[in-house]
């Protein structure tokens, strides 16, 4: 392994995760990259809603986009999911479930508005032989917004730990 770290996100509608994503890039030095469905959800925010949460109870697993990175040369991996009905959003269990985390050092991170479920308790169960350090949720407005409820100061210091 090379000691290098990436930072893995999916996002959806107002961009929160990703930008929690990129304040972790930048605090880890580290490379980036998008999870993307390929066939994205379309319809309003209630038809997407709706989606999601058949897909959630179902375990579905979207097919994912291939990432432009090479994964298997990371060995440290901050993964970030906006919450989905109380677990990781279907792409991210998509990803979590496709690759070998024996070995591998595993940072999660998760979005939420007021909800937070079981978000990292399940991403560690899928992340077998993992290691994990610095697991965070990260509150916004229950309204759906992006208004950050997790106080900056709270977040700074999460962030300024990364590297411990």
């Amino acid at each position: 392994m090379t000691n290098k770290t990436l930072v893995i996100y999916y996002s959806h509608s107002n961009g929160n995760t990703k930008r929690i994503a990129g304040m972790v890039q930048k605090a880890l030095h580290a490379d980036i990259a998008e999870l993307e469905v390929v066939t994205p959800y379309t319809g309003t925010y209630d038809e997407v809603v709706a989606q999601g949460q058949r897909e959630v109870e179902s375990k579905f697993q979207p097919a994912l986009k291939p990432l432009d990175v090479p994964f298997d040369q990371y060995d440290t991996i901050a993964i970030g999911t906006p919450t989905w009905w109380y677990t990781m959003a279907p792409a991210v269990l998509s990803f979590l479930s496709s690759h070998s985390w024996e070995g591998k050092t595993v940072m999660p991170f998760m979005t939420h508005a007021g909800w937070p479920g079981h978000v990292i308790k399940d991403m560690k169960k899928v992340c077998v032989g993992a290691t994990f350090q610095h697991d965070k949720q990260i509150r916004f407005d229950a309204d759906g917004g992006d208004q950050m409820v997790t106080p900056e100061a709270e977040l700074q210091q999460w962030l300024a730990s990364l590297g411990d």
